[in-house]
């Protein structure tokens, strides 16, 4: 499979996984099919909505409607399932690398836009971390960004990852493949140990 054609398909089922957890979420706070679907969207494509804009660039869902059949299939899945209890490991697991995806896509794209370092750090953090952010606002949750988890460490190290090894000119793919790993590995160790930032 050609290397563009891979992080197609990835950002499809980083939108996936970014939907079914907002649409669960939202499920969970017994709202209505209309407000599971609006979550569900909001969790999966404001990133990369605020990324592209942020650029002066047009939101992706504009440029590739098949994201929508991603957040479909989400809303689908947790309507027909039924299921309300809390997010449990399975989809914890699904929206680390929603978050991986999402942040290494993000840094990529501000690359691609000629950003300096800062700005790909930024715009791989904006992107991985804003749809959780606002999914959980709106379902009047704590969000998880600002106290568990380490979501926003995990994805501020596979962007300074990203980032570096970019400026060192290592290759694409390797590159890509370490930041996600970084990401991935900080928050499933998180999760496992219980480790958090440190509160006053």
């Amino acid at each position: 499979m050609h290397f563009d054609s891979l992080v197609t398909a990835l950002d499809l089922i980083a939108t996936f996984a970014f939907a079914i957890v907002g649409a669960r979420i939202a499920a969970s706070k017994g709202l209505d099919y209309g407000g599971i679907a609006l979550i569900a969207a909001v969790a999966s494509i404001s990133g990369g909505t605020l990324r592209n804009l942020f650029m002066g660039e047009r939101p992706p869902w504009i440029l590739d409607s098949w994201l929508f059949a991603s957040i479909g299939l989400a809303v689908l899945i947790t309507i027909i399932a039924k299921e309300t209890k809390p997010v449990g490991r399975f989809l914890l697991a699904l929206d680390t690398f929603g978050l991986a995806v999402a942040t290494v896509s993000s840094a990529n794209f501000a690359i691609s836009q000629n950003a300096n370092f800062i700005g790909i750090v930024a715009l791989g953090l904006v992107g991985g971390v804003t749809g959780g952010l606002l999914r959980d606002v709106l379902c009047q949750v704590e969000p998880v960004l600002l106290h568990r988890e380490t979501i926003g460490t995990s994805c501020f190290a596979g962007a300074i990852v990203y980032a570096f090894l970019n400026k060192f000119g290592i290759s694409e793919p390797i590159t890509v493949i370490s930041a996600g790993l970084i990401i991935v590995a900080v928050r499933e160790i998180s999760i496992v140990k219980d480790w958090h930032l440190p509160r006053i």
